[in-house]
């Protein structure tokens, strides 16, 4: 009787391991497939960063403020100093 519940204990405590092992795969899996995410993300980020910078350089606000028939006045600007 002793020899059967050892048995048994080893052979739960061995089940046990492996289904616990393929939790932790599974949680491992979700979160490279988040970390992938996030990477494809961060390059969205960066690219919209990019596009809004090439969007507001004072050259490409010169040609749209040319073409709605405005001119740049220097007279108009006020620089203030902290």
């Amino acid at each position: 009787m002793l020899y059967t519940f050892a048995a048994l204990c080893f052979v739960s405590v061995v089940g046990l391991k492996v289904f616990c092992n393929a939790g932790i795969s599974g949680i491992s899996m979700n979160v490279e497939l988040i970390k992938k995410d996030i990477t494809e993300q961060e390059k969205k980020n960066e690219s919209l960063t990019m596009k809004v910078s090439e969007l507001t350089s004072f050259e490409n606000i010169k040609d749209v403020v040319s073409d709605m028939g405005l001119a740049y006045n220097n007279e108009n600007i006020i620089v203030i100093n902290d």
